[in-house]
């Protein structure tokens, strides 16, 4: 039996200031119910090797635009094209607890 939560540890930048390097989080399994504004776990389909952590943007092609909090680094859809949802992030449980919606929050 797959749990429908499951932790994650940020790598790199491109979600910064809303993560940073080494944050973890607590993810839901599934891309339903995701919308515009969530940060979520996701595949792009040009590069399925890649597992990232980007917001929603809009749905698309049957999946979802997908862009960092950061604009200077550009590894999201405006690279990568359309990406589908593994998992949305409920919250950071380290290294300071708190729910994780909206940016800039």
């Amino acid at each position: 039996m797959r749990w429908p939560l499951y932790p994650v540890i940020v790598r790199g930048p491109s979600m910064a200031p809303t993560l940073r390097h080494g944050d973890m989080l607590l993810v839901r399994r599934g891309g339903r119910g995701t919308r515009p504004g969530d940060v979520v776990i996701a595949r792009f389909r040009t590069r399925p090797d890649l597992l990232v952590i980007k917001r929603a943007v809009a749905p698309r092609d049957g999946g979802w635009w997908l862009r960092g909090d950061n604009d200077l680094v550009t590894d999201d859809s405006r690279a990568y094209g359309v990406a589908d949802v593994v998992g949305r992030v409920l919250c950071r449980y380290w290294p300071r607890p708190r729910l994780v919606r909206g940016k800039g929050v």
